[in-house]
């Protein structure tokens, strides 16, 4: 049977095969389910000694509460054994999450059921909700920023350090380098942090626990998306699960770490499900059907939802301008349709995005306030690489060390660069030639790569869109092979260890002999080296 030919929400794309939306793929077999199961546990052990190592090899708040418990607090002490436990527990759900790759592959004849993945991704998530946040302190600036809402104040005028004090609770558990400075949230956030203000005051660890579950929540909005995206484009939703749910990148850095990221991607995620769900696919060739029921609905609630979304991380407006030229190919592709589309969505923009800002009472500063994270230099970034390669050459030259400013001039036209490279993919959409959502992905990667503050949890604004229509193509391989590597770079203290690397170098080699002690035993039952059989090729 030959596939036709259809412009789904902008690109023109063949349509699956039946087994693509998942119906006509066969269940694992009775080995299979034995190696999964294996695998689940592997995930889970690796989940729980990353659980325990963050007691001691967590980024604990300053005043650790659990110090003085007997047991418990005596991973705070022993902090290279705490570290080899968190890195063995790091090691093991990425292999995990790789074995269980082989299952989720969008060509295998049999595959995981989303029942099967379900179970897998709660096992692994639930040692990692009630313990210290992992791989950076950004939860506690959120707790000292949403506080200054919560008193009244202005969040994108003084940090913490002014509004609140040196001294204050919330004030000390911030990272040095964020107490003076502005909050760079939009205002949706920062007004739902103030309600927890008001419920948790200065208890940090309270605190900290019920930011994880704002995160949890948009990690929530990211798996009842995923897979309703998946069946429209012809990915299988376990498929979809496996590389944007599932991932190292999500569980260890919106979960473990809370960060605002889940709640900002699962809210555009969430858009683009309502701004889809009753907008019709339109034959290749073929002139656009009749406006169905609740479409302008959809279309309306999809633009609302993506607006919130930007009120929470500004990188999700890249969303709207890949929908608006979703909306336009539907209408029939031509530059009017395009026009149209563009002023309704700066219509609903506007409106959600001003009454918000209005009536929050926060106004419009987080606007001035977004390049505050690029006051961070980070060691993944390019753009910080070569503004270091900069200053080394300046010195070089006796014309001093200039890695500021030479970094903020190669941010500047890296910037531009990623603007032209979204607008080509604006451009390939809009024509057909890429589909709509895998270009967002690719757009989103390509101005978070080029920021100097690139931080692994930042990739999963490209990846979690890509893991939803990529299917089989260039960029999930991209994205599976970037989220492995990304996982396992940064210490789950957040901290580099300055003055003490032994502590990382001797943590590091103990948690490897834990994983290979464990890997043996997992050959054991899941032979690693198994041939595939001949469907699976």
């Amino acid at each position: 049977m030959t596939a036709g030919r259809t412009v789904d929400g902008g690109a023109v794309t063949h349509a699956p095969p039946p087994a693509a939306s998942g119906e006509q793929y066969q269940p694992l077999d009775a080995g299979e389910r034995r190696s999964l199961e294996a695998i689940r546990r592997f995930g889970t052990v690796g989940a729980l000694l990353l659980a325990v190592g963050s007691l001691g090899a967590g980024a604990a708040p300053v005043v650790n509460p659990l110090q003085g418990w007997p047991v418990i607090g005596l991973f705070g002490r022993l902090s290279t054994v705490a570290l080899a436990c968190a890195f063995a527990g790091i090691c093991m759900m990425i292999i995990g999450w790789l074995l269980l790759g082989r299952f989720a592959r969008p060509k295998a004849a049999r595959i995981v059921s989303r029942a099967q993945l379900d179970r897998t991704l709660l096992m692994w998530m639930l040692p990692l909700l009630v313990i210290p946040p992992l791989f950076s302190r950004d939860v506690y600036s959120y707790l000292a920023q949403s506080e200054i809402v919560y008193r009244g104040l202005d969040p994108y005028i003084q940090g913490p350090a002014n509004a609140l004090g040196v001294e204050h609770p919330l004030t000390r558990g911030v990272s040095n380098i964020w107490r003076d400075t502005p909050a760079p949230y939009g205002p949706l956030f920062l007004m739902f942090g103030s309600g927890i203000s008001s419920l948790v005051g200065n208890q940090v660890v309270t605190g900290v626990m019920l930011q994880r579950l704002f995160a949890l929540a948009g990690v929530a909005l990211i798996v009842w998306a995923l897979p309703r995206l998946a069946k429209r484009f012809g990915v299988h939703p376990s498929t979809a699960l496996w590389l944007g749910a599932a991932n190292p990148l999500v569980l260890f850095h919106l979960i473990a770490g809370a960060h605002n990221e889940a709640l900002g991607i699962g809210l555009m995620m969430a858009g683009l499900v309502f701004g889809l769900r009753w907008l019709p696919k339109r034959p290749s060739g073929q002139p656009p059907p009749p406006t169905q029921r609740h479409e302008l609905l959809g279309i309306l609630l999809g633009s609302v939802v993506l607006s919130l979304a930007v009120l929470v991380k500004v990188q999700a407006i890249v969303a709207l301008g890949f929908y608006g030229v979703m909306l336009a190919r539907r209408w029939g592709g031509g530059y009017r349709h395009l026009f149209r589309a563009a002023a309704i969505q700066t219509v609903v923009v506007t409106i959600t995005v001003v009454g918000f800002c209005v009536g929050s009472g926060l106004g419009f500063g987080w606007i001035g306030a977004l390049d505050t994270p690029a006051m961070v230099r980070s060691w993944m970034s390019p753009v910080s690489q070569l503004g270091n390669l900069g200053g080394v050459l300046g010195m070089w030259f006796d014309l001093g060390d200039h890695r500021v400013a030479v970094t903020s001039v190669i941010y500047g036209f890296a910037t531009v660069l990623a603007a032209v490279i979204t607008l080509k993919l604006l451009w390939d959409a809009f024509h057909g030639k890429r589909h709509p959502v895998i270009a967002l992905g690719a757009a989103l990667g390509a101005f978070l790569i080029l920021h100097p503050a690139l931080q692994p949890w930042y990739l999963l604004w490209a990846v979690i869109p890509l893991a939803a229509s990529a299917g089989d193509s260039r960029f999930r391989k991209l994205a599976t092979l970037v989220s492995a590597v990304l996982a396992v770079v940064l210490p789950p203290t957040g901290s580099t260890f300055d003055g003490r690397s032994f502590v990382l170098t001797q943590g590091y080699l103990g948690g490897i002999v834990v994983v290979l002690i464990a890997l043996v035993v997992l050959h054991r039952v899941y032979p690693l080296t198994r041939r595939r059989s001949a469907s699976d090729q």
